[in-house]
C-alpha cells in the first residue's frame, strides 16, 4: 500500500491540473505565429531593398570612377590611389 512519503515523491514528479493548465496558456498561438511571420517578412523585403540599392549604388561609384579615369587621361594626369 501507498505510503503518505510515496504520494508526496509522486506528486513532485507528475504535473498537477494547475501545472498544466499554466502550461498551456503560456504556449504561442496561431496568431503569434504568424504576427512573427509577418515582421520577418517586413525585415527581409527591407533588407532585399537595401542591398538592391547598394548594388546600384557600387555600380555608380564604378560608373564615376570610370568618368574621372577618362578625364584624368584627356587631361594628361596621373591618379594616386
Amino acid at each position: 500500500m501507498l505510503e503518505d512519503k510515496d504520494i508526496e515523491k509522486l506528486v513532485e514528479v507528475f504535473a498537477t491540473k494547475q501545472d498544466l493548465k499554466e502550461a498551456v496558456s503560456n504556449l504561442s498561438t496561431k496568431d503569434d505565429f504568424n504576427n512573427l511571420l509577418t515582421s520577418v517578412d517586413a525585415y527581409a523585403k527591407k533588407a532585399d531593398t537595401y542591398f538592391q540599392e547598394m548594388v546600384m549604388l557600387g555600380h555608380k561609384v564604378d560608373r564615376h570612377e570610370k568618368w574621372i579615369q577618362l578625364i584624368a587621361d584627356k587631361l594628361d594626369l596621373k591618379l594616386e590611389y
